[in-house]
C-alpha cells in the first residue's frame, strides 16, 4: 500500500476543498471525489471509489450540515451522516486503510459548564446531532483503524458559513440604518478550515485511534465573534446588539455550550490548533490573497 495515497470524500465542500489543498502541500497523492461522482448514501458507489483508490487514508468531509433542515428530513440526515460514514468505514477496512471522519459539537447537549472532553458522554438534542453521533458509532464499529475529529463553529474560504452570513446581514442593516442583533448566550470556538486540516494531517500518521476534539483555542459567543467580523475586520458601520437564544428561535435546538477541549491531542503532544483570533486573522489574509488572485486572472 502506498502510504502517501489519500482519498478525500466531499472534496468540493468547505472543509474538503482546503483538505485537498493542504494534503497536497504536505506531499500526499490526493484523489478528491464529491457528489454526484460519489453518492455516500449508496454502498456500491462508496465501495467502488474506495477500493479503486487504493488509498492508505480515507478522509470523509461529506455531511448533511443544514442543521434546521435535518429536523424535517430525518431520513436523509441519517442516510448521509450515519449510514454513509458507516459504509465508507467498512470499505476502508476492506482495503486496510485508515478511516478519518469529521464530527461535531452537536453530539453534546450543551449543558455542561466547562469545555467538553472526549470522554464526556454525548447527548445530542437535534436530529443533526443525533445523526452525527450515530455516524461516529457506525465508523467505530466498521473500521477499527479510525480517527474521528469533532469540530465546531467552522468557517473557511469556500462555502456558506457564519463569517459570510453575518457580513451580508451587517451590510444590509447598515444600508437600512437599523441595528443587527446576534445571540450572546451560546459559547464556542470559531474554528477555521485550515486549522482543522493541519491538525488532521498532524494526527494522521500517529499511532492513535478513536475520538479527538479539534477546535481552535479560546472561546467566545456568537455576538463576540460577530463584533470581531463586522467591527474589527470589515469595519461595517452598523450597531451590533446582543440577544438571547430565546429571542432568536430556530427549528433545531443549538447547544448553549459548544466549547471542546483538545485533551487527547495535547496529551499526545500533537496539538497544533492556534487561538481563534489568530486563526481568523490568517483567514482574512488568505481571503485578501484569493481576492487579488481572482482580480489578476
Amino acid at each position: 500500500m502506498n502510504k502517501r495515497r489519500m482519498l478525500i470524500i466531499g472534496s468540493t465542500g468547505q472543509l474538503g476543498t482546503d483538505m485537498c489543498r493542504e494534503a497536497r502541500s504536505a506531499g500526499y497523492q490526493v484523489t478528491g471525489v464529491d457528489f454526484p461522482q460519489i453518492d455516500i448514501a449508496e454502498r456500491r458507489s462508496v465501495a467502488r471509489h474506495v477500493v479503486e483508490s487504493k488509498a492508505a487514508y480515507i478522509i470523509n468531509c461529506a455531511a448533511y450540515t443544514a442543521v434546521d433542515d435535518c429536523e424535517t428530513n430525518r431520513e436523509r440526515a441519517f442516510a448521509l451522516n450515519a449510514d454513509g460514514p458507516g459504509s465508507i468505514a467498512a470499505a476502508a477496512a476492506s482495503i486496510g486503510a485508515r478511516m478519518v471522519h469529521i464530527s461535531t459539537d452537536y453530539v453534546f447537549d450543551g449543558r455542561k459548564t466547562g469545555p467538553y472532553l472526549e470522554t464526556d458522554f454525548p447527548n445530542p438534542q437535534s436530529v443533526y446531532g443525533q445523526s452525527k453521533y450515530a455516524g461516529e458509532q457506525q465508523v467505530a464499529a466498521a473500521c477499527e483503524n479510525h480517527q474521528i475529529f469533532r469540530i465546531a463553529w467552522l468557517y473557511g474560504l469556500h462555502g456558506k458559513n457564519f463569517v459570510f452570513t453575518i457580513r451580508a446581514a451587517a451590510e444590509k442593516k447598515a444600508a437600512s440604518g437599523g441595528p443587527l442583533t446576534v445571540v450572546n448566550d451560546q459559547f464556542g470556538t470559531p474554528t477555521s478550515t485550515r486549522e482543522v486540516c493541519r491538525q488532521v494531517l498532524k494526527a494522521l500518521p500517529a499511532d492513535l485511534t478513536g475520538i479527538f476534539h479539534a477546535t481552535c483555542e479560546g472561546s467566545c459567543t456568537w455576538f463576540d465573534f460577530a463584533k470581531e467580523i463586522i467591527l474589527a475586520a470589515a469595519r461595517i458601520p452598523v450597531e451590533v446588539l446582543p440577544c438571547t437564544t430565546d429571542e432568536f428561535p430556530r427549528p433545531a435546538p443549538r447547544p448553549k455550550n459548544s466549547m471542546l477541549e483538545n485533551q487527547r491531542l495535547k496529551r499526545a503532544g500533537i496539538a497544533v490548533m492556534t487561538g481563534w483570533k489568530r486563526a481568523f486573522r490568517e483567514f482574512l489574509r488568505d481571503e485578501a490573497d484569493l481576492r487579488e488572485e481572482m482580480c489578476t486572472k
